[in-house]
This record gives C-alpha cells, structure tokens and sequence, in this order.
C-alpha cells in the first residue's frame, strides 16, 4: 500500500465535536458520515460509508428517525427533501459545498457526450508513460477485490 495525507477539503470540515454537539442535542440522532472524513470523526460516528451507503440508510430509516450527515450539503439537502418524515441535518453547522461536484448536472453531461459524439475530448486526462502501469495494475486490483 502507498499511503499519503489526500483528503476531500468537504469532507475534512467535520469533526468529533459536531457529532457530540448533535448528541447532546438529540440523544437518539445516528451520526452517519462519508469516510474521507478524518479518522476521528469517522470513530465518533455510529456509522460510516460511501455515498450509496449513506442514501441507502437513510432510504431504509424509519419515519421519526433522526439523522446527522457528515458529506456535502447538496446530498444532505436531497435527502431531507425525499425523506420528510425523518429528522435530517448536516454534522456541521457550516454549508459543506462542493464546487466540483456542483458542477456535475444533466446539461453538463449531456454536453461532454455531445462533443464526445462529434469526437471532441473535454478535460482529457493523461497519465505519464512512467505512471501509466501502475496505475494500471492498482485499478486492476481494486476492479478483482470488488469482485
């Protein structure tokens, strides 16, 4: 394993206090948060997953349930909306948003297949010669492990 301090700057914007916050506030809240939270936050939830993992959880709580999300706001804000009979916040008291992730909409995508259509590449990504097999073999990896 090669191992580095990578991080998602929304994620990093939760901590262990706001969970005890919510705690304090609702006793009987389940504090859910997205794993590229730091280690610390990701210990003091009741559970942590991807954001399948999270929807998935949520789309199972029964009505009167209560939730505090540590992920990006635009998800957070989607789920109190599909889910109304439950109590749903975000772990922080600040709006987590994610720039990149907000740009990421259905005119968007249809665009990029357009010019993909008319074989125009956008915001190709090109790997090194030096870099390119190794990265091939990790992803290959990661493709068997999840079966």
């Amino acid at each position: 394993f090669l191992l580095w301090k990578g991080h998602c700057s929304v994620h990093q914007g939760f901590h262990p206090e706001h969970a005890a916050y919510w705690r304090e506030q609702h006793p009987d809240i389940h504090v859910i948060v997205h794993p590229e939270c730091c280690w610390e936050t990701v210990q003091a939830a009741d559970s942590y997953g991807s954001t399948g993992f999270i929807i998935d959880a949520i789309s199972k709580g029964k009505a009167g349930s209560k939730w505090a999300i540590g992920t990006e706001i635009h998800l957070v804000n989607r789920l109190q909306t599909e889910f109304p009979e439950q109590f749903i916040t975000s772990l922080s008291p600040y709006q987590c948003l994610c720039s990149t992730m907000y740009r990421i909409r259905p005119a968007y995508l249809l665009w990029v297949l357009d010019k993909l259509a008319e074989g125009v590449v956008i915001n190709k990504i090109v790997v090194p010669k030096d870099v390119k097999e190794g990265a091939r073999i990790a992803l290959q990896r990661m493709i068997e492990i999840t079966g």
